[in-house]
């Protein structure tokens, strides 16, 4: 599973993260993008996520 960059996103006084990661299909076998906008101190975990 890769990784793709993180980029730092400013909404008002809260700082937000978007993360992207590569998702292989156990199906097809085909990869798609998964994105999420989480706060920074939860990327890693969601990173690790399976």
């Amino acid at each position: 599973m890769a990784k793709k960059s993180i980029a730092s996103l400013q909404s008002g006084s809260k700082r937000l993260t978007k993360a992207i990661k590569m998702v292989k299909s156990p199906k097809t076998g085909a990869y798609t993008f998964s994105e999420s906008i989480m706060a920074p101190e939860m990327v890693n975990d969601w990173l690790n996520k399976k």
